[in-house]
């Protein structure tokens, strides 16, 4: 029975290899790289507005977290669920600090 068992989970993780492969962390390398630039030609680009170069900052750096957790901290197989509760929690008391830092600031 273990036997069977032990055959069937390296059956498994030979079949996950296999489809994650390298094509897909090299994907998600450009991706990142991209990203990269954009916001490094938004900063160098002085012409830009302020609040616009800010939102596309903020917005490359969204973008980039989901990428970065979803395939290099493989955040988007099973199995990741206690994690990604403590980074949501975590997400949360950041930002519940930072709120009231700005209130009891300009109260």
């Amino acid at each position: 029975m273990s036997s069977n068992h032990n055959h069937s989970a390296s059956e498994e993780q030979t079949k996950r290899h296999k489809v994650e492969g390298p094509r897909k962390h090299i994907v998600a390398f450009v991706m990142s790289l991209a990203l990269t630039i954009i916001a490094f030609a938004a900063v160098s680009a002085g012409e830009l507005n302020a609040t616009f170069t800010y939102i596309i900052l903020v917005s490359m750096a969204v973008i980039q977290v989901f990428i970065q957790m979803a395939f290099w901290m493989h955040m988007k197989d099973r199995g990741h669920v206690f994690p990604i509760i403590a980074i949501l929690a975590g997400v949360f008391v950041v930002f519940t600090m930072v709120v009231m830092a700005l209130y009891w600031v300009w109260w």
